[in-house]
This record gives structure tokens, sequence and C-alpha cells, in this order.
């Protein structure tokens, strides 16, 4: 899903197809750079349009706006990808205050659907890519790779 143009009708209707045979999904939500909507917006629009969503990970954002880092909510460790690799690190308390609510909702949802809520096809998370720094894709990779292998 584009931050700039959402979600095309064809995609919805892949997704509500998904839904029905219970196939693990998840968003992708992407051209997050240009700064009009970020990723909370987005989830929260996306989640309108599709399904509840968990938002495992909040994007950071550089003193220019520029998103470089995403703060995970279950563990509080940052990836940083500001400088094009992904570098792992503690948060700062500042980090742990604003993002407590979130932690919260997304620990509710997790708790509401169990570790492997994603797996069965009941619960959907959202996920930040941003292909200039790779923002995101070591989390999609893991995420993708906690599937059961068909073979």
């Amino acid at each position: 899903m584009s931050a700039q143009s959402a979600i095309s009708e064809a995609d919805r209707k892949i997704w509500e197809q998904a839904r029905e045979l219970y196939i693990p999904s998840l968003i992708l939500i992407t051209e997050l750079t240009d700064g009009e909507i970020d990723f909370d917006d987005m989830s929260a629009i996306a989640a309108k349009l599709l399904d509840p969503l968990q938002t495992p990970y909040l994007v950071l954002h550089d003193d220019i706006g520029k998103p470089t880092a995403l703060i995970d909510l279950d563990s509080l460790r940052i990836a940083d990808y500001s400088d094009g690799k992904r570098i792992e690190r503690d948060s700062d308390n500042e980090h742990k205050v604003l993002v407590f609510e979130f932690r919260k909702e997304y620990l509710e949802a997790i708790e509401e659907f169990g570790t492997s809520g994603f797996a069965s096809g009941l619960s959907f998370p959202a996920l930040p890519f941003i292909e200039d720094n790779g923002l995101g894709s070591f989390e999609i990779a893991t995420l993708l790779n906690s599937l059961p292998s068909r073979s």
C-alpha cells in the first residue's frame, strides 16, 4: 500500500479473497519519504479500508523528517537504517515514553490473537518499507520467515 495513492480496488479484492481463505497477510506501506502522510496515519487508513492491523514497529524520523529508524514495540529496541544498513541499539527513555500507548495497544492485540495469529491468517501486521535505505527489509523478512514451510 502506497502512502501516496493508498490501495487499488483490485488489491482490496485480493485482500478479501485472502481473508476468506485464511492466508497469512501483511500490509507493506511504501512511499513514506514524501512526508505528507506518515506510517501511523497510513496504518490507520489501511485498517479502516481492510481489517484491523497491528503495527509491531513505529517509524522514527531524523531532524529533517526523513524516516530513518524503527522502534520494535515488543522489545523497544531501535533498528537504525540512517546509513543504509541496519544497526540495532537500545532505545532511549524518551522513546519508551513516546511509544507507551502504541506499545500497550500492540501487546493487547498480540495477546488477543496469540503468537500464531499472523501464521493462522487471523492478525495482520502493517510494516513500513523504504527502498532507498532498506528500512523495514529485515523486519519484513523476519516476519515472512516465521511462517511454517509447506515442504
